[in-house]
């Protein structure tokens, strides 16, 4: 087994506080209501939720994802900070274990946050996760955040 890491920096005008909230905190509401046309539903299957606790993430029929099972290890909303890992669904496929994030929400100078990934692939054997294959996640994952920043600038008192 083997592990790829990339990092990936988007900042925004948005406080860290609430982009935060938007992200983390409320993400199991906000996503299904936001992305209605991707994701299904969002649940608990383990856990109360918090750190240790297992969320399926149900996609709407006859698209390329079925479902995702995240394992949530930390949310630090002192620090601002999330720590989780896809561990079932159909992306890892054959070639890969495990899916490990680290997200940061820190302050910018203008009032706004910069939010700083860390992804590391766990990969079965040799293989090794390219620049491209990452790409493909990454894009998907910037989608949902231009969607909750939206959300967020639109609607200035939630999470205020």
């Amino acid at each position: 087994m083997g592990v790829n890491t990339f990092t990936h920096e988007s900042t925004t005008t948005i406080a860290p506080t609430r982009l935060f909230k938007g992200l983390v905190l409320d993400f199991d509401s906000l996503v299904p209501k936001l992305l209605s046309h991707d994701v299904k539903s969002i649940e608990i299957v383990e856990g109360d939720g918090g750190a240790g606790s297992i969320k399926q993430m149900n996609f709407v029929e006859g698209g390329p994802i079925k479902y995702l099972k995240h394992k949530i290890h930390v949310i630090d909303d002192k620090n601002l900070e999330t720590k989780y890992s896809l561990i079932e669904g159909d992306v890892l496929g054959d070639k890969l274990e495990s899916i490990a994030y680290d997200v940061k929400f820190e302050a910018a100078g203008d009032g706004g946050c910069v939010c700083k990934t860390t992804t590391e692939y766990h990969t079965k054997g040799d293989h090794v996760v390219s620049e491209e294959e990452h790409n493909v996640g990454k894009g998907k994952a910037i989608d949902l955040f231009k969607a909750i920043e939206a959300y967020l600038l639109a609607n200035p008192s939630v999470y205020a």
